[in-house]
Formats: C-alpha cells, sequence, structure tokens
C-alpha cells in the first residue's frame, strides 16, 4: 500500500515541526514565567505560522517534492 501525497507531507511536516514547537515553547516559557497558557500560546501560535508558511514548508516542497509527488529522483548522470 502507497501513501497518499498528503499523507508524505504529513509525515515530513511532522518531523519538521515539533523541533521547532519545542523551541519556541522552551524559549517563550522561560522568557514570560507566570503567564497562562494561553497567554504563551497566543505568541506561540504567530511565530509557527510565519515559520511553517515561509521557512518550513518551502524547505519541504524544494527538497522532498519527488518523494511528495511519488516520483523517484532523477538520477545525476
Amino acid at each position: 500500500m502507497s501513501l497518499s501525497a498528503r499523507a508524505r507531507m504529513a509525515f515530513l511536516m511532522s518531523f519538521a515541526v515539533y523541533p521547532v514547537v519545542v523551541a519556541y515553547a522552551t524559549l517563550i516559557s522561560l522568557l514570560t514565567p507566570g503567564w497562562e497558557f494561553w497567554q504563551r500560546s497566543f505568541i506561540i501560535v504567530p511565530l509557527m505560522a510565519i515559520t511553517i508558511v515561509f521557512f518550513i514548508v518551502p524547505f519541504i516542497t524544494t527538497r522532498f517534492g519527488a518523494f511528495i509527488a511519488g516520483r523517484r529522483p532523477a538520477k545525476a548522470n
């Protein structure tokens, strides 16, 4: 059984986004002691959206486009 393009993209996104989420959450926690979870989330969510849209997705689609599409990469001569 072959994975769909969406499943392959989700797989790659999980590995790319997880360390960024952990890094942002750790950094924001250190900078905002005593803040509630929703207050920290109010800061983290826009940072994550910008990071995903402008950095992670372009990186993944450029480097793993063939994998996502289900094609084998072209061989170099």
